[in-house]
């Protein structure tokens, strides 16, 4: 499972841990397994999706080192809980999750789409984003890790859209290709002017690269 190994490689060690949206469970395990928190909560807003993770982690349930909880998003997730991950939501639905609950203080954030506004909600409430890239795992995936505190950095338009690690990877530049390809086929069907925005900004990063080449 690269994807789950992906962004678990991301996780620090840590006392508390809650996997939000918690979906078979697999972060969990892998965070468990390693011995990168001594507690954790799994939660997932539907009693039915829950009960996949309670049955992989059985064990731990168990030994009380993860506590199953169902709720919306942080509702019922301890506000000290030291580290946070939401993996395949849209950015949308994070925001929302982190406006009726809270930023905790460490985060791990994998959008499935708009990671453009978790970006923006991130940066104006001030939260440090020390790592904002993309990994391949068949598809594409952005990830985002940071700090509820400490945080002053000034994004460009490029970094806004696409991540500032990103920018530096190989991975993006194979990311750009395609959904240059991809988009431009939206276009000829009639695209809107979101999408001839990211056109625009995927042709000056691309231009940009090939000049310096």
């Amino acid at each position: 499972m690269p994807r789950i190994e992906e962004i678990c490689a991301f996780i620090d060690r840590c006392g508390s841990f809650a996997d939000v949206g918690c979906d078979h469970g697999f972060c969990t395990e892998y965070v468990l397994k390693n011995k990168l928190c001594d507690r954790a909560y799994i939660t997932d807003v539907s009693a039915k999706c829950l009960k996949k993770a309670e049955t992989l982690l059985k064990d731990f349930i168990g030994s009380g080192e993860c506590l199953p909880v169902c709720c919306d998003g942080l509702s019922r997730v301890p506000e000290d809980t030291e580290q946070v991950l939401i993996a395949g939501m849209g950015g949308n639905e994070i925001i929302k999750i982190f406006e009726e609950g809270f930023i905790p203080r460490k985060f791990i954030l994998q959008p499935m789409r708009d990671a453009r506004l978790v970006r923006e909600f991130l940066l104006e409430r001030e939260c440090k984003i020390t790592y904002d890239g993309i990994f391949k795992d068949k598809k594409f995936y952005f990830l985002i890790k940071g700090e509820r505190e400490g945080g002053s950095e000034l994004y460009n338009e490029y970094q806004l859209q696409f991540g500032r690690d990103s920018l530096e990877s190989s991975v993006f530049y194979e990311y750009a290709e395609e959904e240059l390809l991809k988009k431009r086929g939206y276009v000829r069907r009639g695209g809107s002017e979101k999408i001839l925005e990211e056109i625009r900004l995927l042709e000056e990063i691309l231009n940009e690269r090939n000049r310096g080449m």
